[in-house]
């Protein structure tokens, strides 16, 4: 009998012994057998985590144009639309006040002369009056002035040239200033938008994420790429269209001159008369 309780006794103190080993191996084993069902769900992922998974990873898709516009902002966007639409207005402008058609025409030439040639010299006067190019209006003025002298004559016509040459001029000198303009509109948009991310950084209580701030740094570059993207093609249009107006110009003169030059001989010819 007391070997019986002895040995229950026994049987008693190891059971308990194994109930406190068990209950503090518990959480550990919890633990394990979490981190490996996670494990194997990570290695042997579900037909509906495969679903989910790139729903979440797909970022969402935005044009090249909105993010341009989102860029820009309403500001900057009307500010670059009036620049680009004055660009191509004044562009086409000059592009057809600067034909040769429309400074020195070869008919006019052609027509002034043979009425010259012919003796009929109202008849070349009004052909020259009633044309609107720099050729006409020089021919006009010169006509005009030979009852005063041929140097008299010369004047008027550098005098009309020179006006015509500077309206030319003046309709020119819009594509350099939009060459100008356009560069500092977007150096415009730089500053701005690096104020925006850096406003972003001095409100921020934490570490602002990159989301964040790229409002800000995106306003400051589009701004500069596309005030470059409209005064690069501004100012070579505008080198190349100074060009053509000198040639056309220096055309004009030698025509002039050529077209002029016979009442120059007239005119010495009625000086050595009356001397």
């Amino acid at each position: 009998m007391p070997r019986f309780a002895s040995g229950k006794c026994w049987m008693l103190l190891l059971g308990s012994l194994l109930a406190v080993l068990l209950a503090q191996e518990a959480p550990n084993v919890v633990g394990l057998a979490v981190a490996s069902a996670a494990q194997a769900q990570e290695m042997n992922p579900g037909p509906g985590a495969d679903a989910a998974a790139p729903a979440e990873a797909s970022p969402k898709r935005q044009s090249y144009l909105s993010f341009f516009f989102n860029a820009l902002g309403w500001r900057y966007t009307i500010a670059f639309l009036v620049i680009s639409f004055t660009f191509v207005a004044f562009l086409v402008m000059n592009l057809l006040g600067l034909r040769r058609d429309a400074v020195c025409p070869p008919h006019l030439a052609e027509a002034f002369e043979a009425h010259l040639n012919e003796k009929r010299f109202q008849e070349a006067f009004d052909l020259a009056k009633n044309d609107e190019s720099m050729l006409g209006q020089m021919l006009a003025a010169g006509m005009q002035n030979l009852q005063q002298g041929y140097d008299k004559a010369l004047d008027a016509m550098g005098q009309v040239g020179e006006d015509e040459n500077l309206k030319l001029e003046h309709r020119l000198s819009f594509l350099s200033l939009v060459g100008s303009i356009a560069p500092m509109v977007g150096l415009l948009g730089t500053v701005d938008g690096m104020v925006q991310s850096f406003q972003v950084i001095a409100m921020s209580e934490t570490q602002p994420k990159p989301s964040q701030l790229a409002q800000g740094i995106s306003m400051a570059l589009i701004t500069t790429l596309v005030g470059l993207i409209l005064a690069i093609p501004a100012i070579i249009a505008f080198n190349l269209l100074k060009n053509r107006l000198t040639r056309l110009v220096m055309e004009t003169g030698q025509t002039v001159g050529n077209l002029m030059a016979r009442f120059e001989t007239m005119g010495k010819k009625e000086r050595d008369a009356g001397r």
